[in-house]
């Protein structure tokens, strides 16, 4: 006869049961309750008016937004409906159950609090000894936004539905004038169905009034470029006494183009190219990572689908982290975000820039990694510079380091995590939501790292 342990779901406990008992000491939802509450959470709480009912603590929320964004639940009521099913999430929330509403408010609610949170946790990895700045690789990775490419419209494909709506207006109101409209189907309002094109001639027409505000933005930045080109090549001109080599560069186009488009749904997201091909309504997300512990250090958020425009801007988000992070002493990225200019930008903020000048190829000669260029000349261009640096066996094995450190982390979090697809609209907002991915990916990450004797504690 076979001997099978008791099965009991109907006897109650003696005592209450402690939320403390239902979790092994180094799970990850314990880590990430002890860091969050030793961050300063004192922006959050007096935003607090104390009035009305009890609110949920900032740091039960925050803790319960992070363990989900680690572990694949994004939506607030996933995360609700986890405060149920899942002992990890129970434990953080102690027991109870905040309501999507509330938890889906929150995060709205103090996004920008998100950025202040994300340094503190690196100074908490820094004084746990995890984090060692020097050496980071900068990389990008497509990231489908809240809404359909499908609920696109282009500036020329609006010029042509408009006069298709004002033939179909015209054909409409000439049926009202007549006075016999037997030969209307059933159930045909001629109001209703002006009406309900002159909705869409409005929509229509704020949306190309946006797309005509963005191109002229555009046209406005572009113009200045141009013209700090001419101005360069006169510069040079006057200097050398002779016309500039190369064709001179092309004055931009005023107005938008018939391919321009707007987003119905989310009119702050962009059509993107994604890897394999094809294109999808999304924002381009930028992470620096830290190529021996593989924590994010900064991360941001764009609409431009060139990643040559955000060097500059992450050199600035890096030198504004404290001291107490640490510096960063070198740059590595792919050759996406090569120019001279960038190279320059890196060398003057005090970093050893490590970015390819071109694609290299995937099947060199067996003995081209042991072997060192000629000597550098003097007085060679950045371009230069960077080309023999990476053709040095000491550029080559730090440059090795950028795949096995940013693409793996984005591997992660889109394959591992699951997040593919940012849950709210517009850039401000998908920035913080992308910085507590980051957030999330780093908690879980120096769960990882932390000392063995630390997970006992």
């Amino acid at each position: 006869m076979s001997h099978f342990r008791p099965v009991d779901r109907h006897t109650p406990y003696l005592l209450p049961p402690s939320v403390d008992e239902w979790l092994p000491q180094d799970h990850l939802a314990r880590f990430i309750v002890e860091v969050v509450d030793g961050l300063d959470l004192r922006a959050m709480v007096s935003a607090y008016g104390g009035r009305g009912s009890a609110a949920y603590h900032p740091s039960l929320l925050l803790s319960l937004l992070i363990y989900g964004y680690a572990n694949g639940v994004f939506s607030s009521r996933g995360i609700e409906r986890a405060t149920y099913d899942s002992v990890a999430f129970r434990f953080i929330a102690a027991g109870a159950h905040p309501d999507h509403d509330t938890l889906a408010t929150f995060r709205r609610r103090f996004l920008d609090e998100l950025a202040g949170l994300f340094v503190q946790v690196l100074e908490v990895a820094r004084e746990m000894q995890l984090l060692k700045v020097g050496t980071i690789s900068l990389d990008g990775t497509r990231i489908k936004a809240n809404a359909s490419r499908h609920s696109a419209l282009s500036h020329g494909h609006i010029e042509k539905l408009e006069a298709r709506l004002e033939a179909q207006v015209q054909e409409l109101l000439t049926l009202a004038e007549q006075a016999d409209q037997s030969g209307l189907p059933d159930g045909v309002s001629l109001p209703e169905e002006i009406q309900r094109r002159e909705d869409r001639f409005r929509a229509m027409a704020e949306a190309k009034a946006k797309i005509e505000a963005r191109a002229k933005v555009r046209f406005e930045q572009e113009q200045a470029a141009y013209q700090a080109k001419l101005a360069a090549r006169e510069e040079k001109h006057k200097k050398t006494g002779r016309k500039p080599g190369g064709r001179p560069p092309k004055p931009p186009v005023a107005g938008p183009g018939a391919q321009e488009q707007i987003n119905l749904t989310d009119e702050e997201s962009r059509i993107m190219p994604v890897s394999g091909g094809g294109f999808e309504q999304g924002y381009n997300a930028q992470a620096a990572v830290d190529t021996d512990s593989l924590l994010v250090i900064a991360g941001a958020v764009t609409q431009a689908c060139n990643d040559r425009e955000q060097v500059e801007p992450m050199l600035e988000q890096l030198a504004a982290l404290p001291d107490s992070v640490g510096s960063v002493d070198r740059l590595l990225a792919d050759t996406g975000y090569f120019s001279a200019t960038n190279v320059l930008a890196c060398e003057q903020a005090g970093m050893d820039p490590h970015i390819a000048v071109k694609r290299e190829s995937h099947h060199t000669p067996p003995l081209e990694r042991f072997t060192e260029p000629m000597p550098l000349a003097e007085g060679s261009s950045p371009t230069e510079r960077m080309s023999h640096k990476l053709q040095t066996r000491a550029g080559r094995a730090v440059y090795a380091l950028r795949k096995q450190t940013v693409e793996p982390v984005f591997g992660i979090i889109k394959s591992v995590l699951g997040f593919r697809q940012f849950s709210l609209r517009g850039l401000n907002r998908v920035s913080g939501e992308w910085t507590l991915v980051c957030l999330a990916w780093n908690l879980k990450r120096m769960a990882v790292l932390r000392p063995t004797s630390a997970r006992k504690a």
